[in-house]
Parts: C-alpha cells; structure tokens; sequence
C-alpha cells in the first residue's frame, strides 16, 4: 500500500473515502479496438430491430415505439442552474438528462444489455433448432410453442439488482427459467418483483463478485443453462454500445452537433463497468475524438478507478486497499471490476471520479423539485462530473491539453440517468426525504 502511495497520490485520497477526480494519462481522443468494431455494435442494433416486431406485441408499452427500447433525451435547465450555484460555477455549454431511468420494460441502462443479450440467446436457440429465419415476422415468438420450446433451458446471472431485473423480466417472458443470484445490497423491491414475474431469486450474504461466481457456478454444472456474466460479457457490451446510435439520433432531432468545435461530455455511473463500457465504446464508435466520457463511482466502491489507476484491472479490488464497497448506491456496490472492459477501453475513458452517497441524496432531491424527475441514487453520479472538470487544476488541464477551452460555451454535457422509474412510491419517497434532511 505504501508504494502505491508513493507512485500514484491520489490513492490516498481514494483509500480515505474522499471525492477524487482523475484524468486518465492513458487517455487518447482517438484510439482503435482491435478486439470490437463498429460493425459489432450494427450487428446487436439489427438484432434488436428485428425482435422489435415481438418486444411491440408482448410489452404494450413498447408498442407505441413500434417494440423500440429506448430513452428520453431532456433539457433539464432548472437543473443546471441549480448545479451552478451548489458548485459556485458557471457551465457555459448545454446540459442535458439521458433518462434510461425511464426505459421500458424494466427501467434502467440494464434494459439495454441485459434484455439484448436474452435476445440473442433466444435467437441462436430459435435458429439451431429450425424454428425461425433471420427473415422472419419475430412477433411469433409469442406463440405458446415458442414459450414451452424455451422453458426447456435456464438462463443465470448474478446482479445487483437492474440487470437481474431486465435478465428475469425478459427471459420470463419469452419462457425461460431464470435464476438471479443477488448480492446483499440489492434492495428488497427488486426482489420481490422478479418473483411475482416468475423468476427464481437467490439471495447471498455475500457482494456482488461472490453472486456472479454463484450463479457461473450454477451454469456450469447445468448444460441447458446459460450465464449471462456481467464481468465480462461482450453481448451486453454490445447492446449497451446501441445506445449511441439512438442518441446520435436524438441529438440531430434537437438540432445539437457534435464535431471539432462543439465537444460532447457524458458521465456515466459506473458498477462493473459493463454498462458504461459499452455506451462508451459505441460513442466513441459514433462521435470518435469530439466526445469524452467520464466515469462516476461511489467513494466506498470505486472499483474500475482503481483498477485502471493501478493497470492492474480486475486483478485488484475495493478491499485489497481497505474499502469496505458499502453504498447507499446498490447499483454501483461493485469490489471489482470487469477486466474485459478496464483493459479494451484503457485508452477510451477520458477520467473519473467518485462521489459520496449523502451528495447523491441531495442531487436526488434537487432534480425531483426543479424537473420533477425521479431518479435511484445511483443515478445521480453524473451530475458532479461536469464541476471538477470546470473547477478542478486536474480538469483544468484536461481542457488545455485538448485545446477544449475556446468551445466549452458550444460544448454540450450529458448526465446518463441510469435508473429509478420502477422504484416503489414508498422507497421513492423515502430517498426524497433523506436527500431533503442533507440539503437543511
């Protein structure tokens, strides 16, 4: 531990629990994967097109959409000058609220990869065995013989709680059966609802690094049982990476651009790392070096921050440096991060910082009376990100080494709410009312 403090100072502040902001030295505007393309990500956007047809005819609200899983973009302007006098700063470009808070189905950026790569298991089950054709109208997967067809596999996930609700909400049903082994710190309601949908929950004592391992040891010892790993899961990866596209979309439609001289900077609460990788890596793909994304962590689990900080990527955890990974931020109480994306995006990541839970009450709070928009804790880890950028020397020299500073007034700022439509009235309340008793 010593030496680590001598090589790298701000482990010091980590270690104590304090909010720290870091820029990635590795960090290039422009990198290349060599592991995943562009194509991947169409690839997993042309998949979910085609279970549109089904997604519109088994989730009604969705058919609006015609069966498409996706999120507001908002203004939140009462929002931002509320940040503005809480951080004494002036934000000169726009803010704006991506809501996968508010997605369908099951209300979180998890609905993204988790009900993707359901999908995609159902596809290649459905295609080995002669039932469909990519060609195909997918809505007759609604079929009763479809349901019976794939109620003769199981599928496994360990979770925190919002991927094993997209996992259990989509893979009941299409049929499946689906155990979700869930970690300590997932709250009591996501429990209940996945069993009123059908699904088997395993509660363990344990984090969440102890529930994935359960639930890899459960697949392993059942060959009709497939485990969705959120360590290290490419397909995940991939359909969170599709949010890119809908966004380029949604920014076109409010006559936003994203070039050399109007910059795009997105914050986005980080767990394992998956969810945010993925939308990473597929904003990159869209927007190449005119967007930087920064990572927000709970000061008690921040996982991936030390994981790059060191190089050592999931090699290390919270605890091997004394944290204990309890947050009020049931989302992001990761120990460790996923390897696979630490090491593919080392040079995509623009930084990170951690936030302590009280900050996320507050912040709760503030969006729910200026916009009227109700968020999870864990979603409100974006918001600060934007303050140490402008305020901090670190973030400071971030905008001078990217010559950024003459086109922060065109720059435009995305907070990525990742959760919190599905939340009970009662436990909503009850996050107000704390945020409400920090802010006296």
């Amino acid at each position: 531990m010593a030496e680590w403090k001598k090589d790298l100072p701000l482990i010091h502040e980590v270690t104590s629990q304090k909010e720290a902001f870091w820029i990635n030295p590795m960090y290039e505007s422009q990198s290349e994967s060599t592991t995943l393309t562009c194509e991947d990500a169409m690839d997993a956007e042309a998949r979910l097109a085609r279970f549109a047809p089904y997604i519109a005819k088994v989730f009604p609200e969705t058919a609006g959409a015609n069966g498409l899983i996706e999120s507001p973009l908002l203004t939140i302007p009462k929002m931002q000058r509320s940040l503005e006098q809480l951080y004494q700063f002036e934000l000169q470009g726009r803010l704006l609220l991506k809501c996968d808070s508010h997605l369908p189905i099951s209300g979180s950026i998890k609905a993204r990869g988790g009900i993707y790569e359901v999908l995609k298991y159902a596809e290649e089950l459905a295609l080995k065995n002669d039932m469909i054709s990519e060609d195909d109208d997918y809505s007759l997967l609604a079929e009763q013989r479809f349901q019976d067809f794939f109620s003769r596999y199981s599928i496994a996930v360990g979770s925190t709680g919002n991927l094993g609700l997209s996992i259990g909400i989509m893979g009941a049903k299409l049929g499946f059966n689906v155990y979700v082994h869930m970690s300590s710190d997932a709250k009591r309601w996501k429990k209940d609802l996945l069993r009123e949908k059908g699904v088997t929950v395993v509660e363990h004592a344990a984090d969440f690094s102890k529930a994935v391992a359960q639930g890899r040891k459960q697949a392993d010892q059942d060959p009709t049982m497939y485990f969705v790993d959120d360590e290290s899961s490419k397909h995940l990866f991939l359909g969170y990476s599709v949010a890119a596209f809908r966004l380029k979309k949604q920014l076109e439609e409010m006559n936003i651009q994203v070039n050399e001289d109007n910059p795009l900077f997105v914050y986005l609460p980080c767990g394992v790392g998956g969810g945010p990788g993925g939308v990473t890596f597929g904003l990159k793909q869209v927007f190449k070096n005119h967007v930087h994304c920064f990572f927000a962590e709970p000061t008690h689990s921040p996982c991936m921050l030390l994981g790059l900080m060191t190089g050592l990527h999931d090699q290390v955890s919270v605890q091997d440096f004394g944290l204990d990974n309890r947050t009020e931020a049931d989302g992001l109480a990761v120990g460790r991060p996923s390897g696979f994306v630490g090491k593919l995006l080392e040079k995509d990541i623009s930084g990170i910082y951690t936030v302590e839970d009280e900050k996320l009450f507050a912040l709760l709070t503030i969006l729910a009376d200026t916009e009227g928009i109700s968020l999870e804790p864990s979603a409100l880890a974006g918001f600060p990100g934007m303050m140490h950028i402008l305020k901090s020397a670190m973030g400071k020299d971030f905008i001078n080494k990217f010559q950024l500073n003459s086109k922060l007034k065109n720059a435009t700022h995305i907070v990525w709410g990742t959760g919190g439509s599905m939340v009970p009235g009662s436990e909503r309340k009850n996050y107000y009312e704390r945020g409400k008793s920090i802010g006296k």
